[in-house]
Order: C-alpha cells, then structure tokens, then sequence
C-alpha cells in the first residue's frame, strides 16, 4: 500500500473525509477530501488578485543564477541540459508509468551542497520557457533561504497552510514579476515541521497538486536526506528526484546512503555541483538519469 492510501485510509477512519471526489479517488480506490480553497485557486498562475512579489534580479545575477536578461551564459547552457529529461518526464512520452511525474524534488545529502542554488535556477529555466509555468515551494522549513535569496518579502506559506488554521491555499501562492513563476513560501518556524510534513493534509496537497496543475511544474526545495527526516518523507510525495552531489567534498559512501533513501522514487537524477572542468569555465556539472 502506497503512501497516498495509506493518508487516505487514516483520514476515512478519522472521519475527515466528507465527500467522494471524481478521478482522483477512482485512481486510487479511495475516498480523498476535496480542499476548496485548491479548486478556488485553479486560476492563480494567471489571477491578478493578489500582489506581485518583486524577483531582485540584480542581485541574482551577482550571485550567478540564472536571469530573464542573460543570454548564452555556460550557466543557462547547463541547466538546458539538466531540465530536459525532467520536462520531458513530466509531459512527454516518459511521462507514461511515472506518479506525479509534474512534482519534483530537489534535495542533497548534507547542507550546502547547493540544492537551493539548483532548485531556483531550475525553477527560472523551466519559467523562461514561453508555455510553462513553475511553482516553486520552499519545504525546507527548518532552514528556509528561498524568499531571502529571491530578495522578496517572507509571508505566510507552507507551513500555515498544512496547520490547517483558516489559511486557504490561495493565501501561501505568491505570483511574481516573472510571469510563468509562482512561489510558496516555507512560513513561519515550528517545532514540529517533521510531523506537518508527514501529515495527511501535506500528503494530499501534493497528491492534488499534481492532479488539478497537470500542465505545470511543481519544484520543491528539500531538506538535506541526511541532515533531517523530511527530506525522506517529501521523496515519497513526487514522481521525480534530483539528489544534488557537491564535487570533491561529498564522500561516496554519503551518496550512496541518500540514493538507498530514495530507493522507492520512480525516477533520480543527479547533479554534480561545483565541479570544475578541465578547461575550468564550467563550474556545474551534469548528472546522470536514472530510474
């Protein structure tokens, strides 16, 4: 039994589910509680209700990550690169066979290995594009840096909404001035973020989140597997994982305890960050793919 049924049961046992819903429930076999306030969201990629947050790009480019106003840089090139099987994973022919193929986690085994510096290029490469549109969730809610390094004000987010407290949906996704580009914020610390991350309510948010945005991408920046449990626990939530491996300094042995982690994902692929070629004009290198 997955980890979707299993939420699901617990939730019909308690006695939260109060509705059958259509195609989500008869892919499952079970019962899933509709959250309005998703469906009331359908449209906020494109609604103009809600207040635009400003994307620095100047201090972006400085920090060398991908911008609307660079072009041809090695950076771009290599995340071309590195986007294409997953875009191709998520929309394409790949896509058959793979669970919330449009979900993806982007994780490392230890702190700064540069999963966040990942996490947000990819996010910008993918919104770039003219057709796609990209959510970007910061879940590493012990550690949040994604509001800070995007130089936009923190707000409520994720882990407001998982508490359930009158926070709807439509409330945590923030639009930007990037227009394919939403975010959700991590929110507000808490001593208990591991058990939010694990609950039936997250469980079900990424379950309709793939099912109501099919033709968007979901990113979600992870905890490191090896530092904290989340990062665990959010791999089982998406169709695919891209496990960050700083050149160099990561020992193989750390790896390969985070690729046993995530032996029940669909899909791995691999970046190998800070790796200097033999030329040493490319600092990031390419992963590897892999089911």
């Amino acid at each position: 039994m997955s980890i979707i049924e299993k939420a699901f049961n617990k939730a019909k046992d308690e006695g939260k589910i109060q509705s059958i819903p259509n195609d989500i429930a008869i892919e499952q076999g079970v019962d899933l509680p509709i959250d309005a306030s998703i469906d009331a969201a359908q449209n906020s990629f494109s609604s103009n209700g809600n207040s635009v947050a400003e994307i620095d790009w100047d201090k972006l480019a400085e920090l060398g990550f991908v911008t609307p106003g660079d072009s041809n840089t090695q950076t771009i090139e290599e995340y071309r690169n590195i986007k294409r099987p997953l875009v191709n994973n998520a929309f394409g022919e790949a896509s058959a066979g793979i669970e919330r193929a449009n979900l993806i986690l982007i994780t490392s085994s230890l702190p700064g290995e540069g999963k966040t510096f990942t996490a947000i290029n990819l996010a910008l490469s993918i919104a770039n594009e003219r057709d796609k549109k990209v959510l970007l969730i910061d879940a590493d809610v012990a550690r949040p840096s994604i509001s800070k390094t995007l130089g936009i004000q923190t707000s409520p987010g994720l882990i407001e909404y998982l508490e359930g407290q009158d926070v709807e949906f439509s409330d945590i996704v923030l639009k930007t001035n990037m227009p394919g580009l939403r975010i959700i914020p991590a929110g507000k610390q808490h001593k208990h973020s591991t058990e939010l991350l694990s609950s039936n309510r997250m469980v079900m948010l990424a379950q309709q989140l793939s099912n109501r945005y099919p033709d968007r991408i979901v990113i979600f920046d992870s905890p490191p597997l090896l530092a904290a449990t989340q990062g665990q626990v959010l791999a089982e939530l998406v169709g695919q994982v891209v496990l960050v491996i700083e050149a160099e300094t990561t020992s193989q042995s750390m790896v390969m305890e985070s690729v046993n982690k995530l032996s029940s994902c669909d899909v791995v692929l691999t970046v190998l960050n800070k790796a200097k070629s033999s030329n040493d004009a490319s600092y990031y290198g390419y992963g590897q793919y892999a089911h």
